[in-house]
């Protein structure tokens, strides 16, 4: 589901085959094309990043891998949600909050698909609905969100104008939102390149490829982030993030298990 539309991509040899239900004309593939970043040089963003070791090897790794640019308010929600969650539960609980408040919408094969539930749709629930879709304490974070959005105190379009210091600092005015959940949305959402989200699996990363001798703190990590991975910071951090989970992550595991 993307803002609203159902869509279903399949990998082939020639790239990727996307089928849609949209009002949209057929021939106009300009939401998804924008939502996939795939105008972006992705060559030139490689070539961005320092030339050390451990970012060559990520690329060489996650060759391929780009960042999706989401809906804003589709974003914060569903990082607000993620706190202290693994991926399957953020993926349950956004599953149910769709299913249960969002808007019926039709696949080609006649499925029924559920949108992502609007702002007004949120803060008009009260807290005890929210936590029926198993998201715990961050109910009162989500409708505290949308209703600070509704009444103005945040305006989730403005911050595309903002540079990233002050974007940062308004998304952190609303509850449940730190430095790393504004970071994601800043990156994912409004395409703040230079955001660097610094959660745990990053923070093992850094340590482990950059400090392997020493013990930082998050503090002299989250410095040496700002300065050290160039004007694409953001795409540097999901070729780290990935690799770290899906090539060292797994060989770690795979140590512990013979231990």
């Amino acid at each position: 589901m993307i803002r609203g539309r159902w869509v279903r991509l399949v990998e082939g040899r020639g790239g990727i085959t996307a089928a849609a239900m949209t009002s949209a004309k057929a021939d106009d593939w300009t939401w998804l094309i924008e939502y996939l970043q795939l105008n972006v040089n992705l060559s030139s963003v490689q070539q961005s990043f320092p030339a050390d070791d451990h970012m060559k090897k990520a690329i060489s790794d996650c060759r391929g891998l780009r960042l999706l640019k989401q809906e804003p308010w589709e974003c914060l929600a569903s990082f607000i949600l993620s706190s202290t969650k693994q991926i399957v539960q953020i993926q349950q609980i956004v599953a149910l909050l769709c299913e249960r408040f969002g808007q019926p919408v039709r696949s080609l094969r006649a499925e029924t698909w559920f949108s992502f539930p609007t702002i007004e749709r949120i803060a008009a629930l009260s807290e005890a609905e929210l936590r029926c879709c198993k998201m715990g304490f961050r109910a009162p974070y989500l409708k505290g969100t949308a209703e600070m959005i509704l009444r103005g105190e945040v305006n989730l379009e403005s911050i595309r104008t903002m540079d990233v210091s002050t974007a940062r600092a308004e998304l952190m005015r609303f509850p449940g939102v730190g430095r790393k959940v504004a970071d994601c949305v800043l990156l994912f959402a409004y395409g703040f390149q230079q955001a660097f989200p610094v959660d745990v699996w990053i923070l093992k990363a850094i340590k482990q490829l950059y400090f392997p001798r020493r013990r930082p703190n998050a503090k002299k990590v989250l410095k040496f982030t700002e300065s050290y991975f160039g004007p694409n910071a953001g795409y540097a951090q999901q070729y780290l993030f990935h690799y770290m989970r899906t090539r060292i992550g797994r060989v770690d595991r795979s140590r512990n298990d013979k231990n």
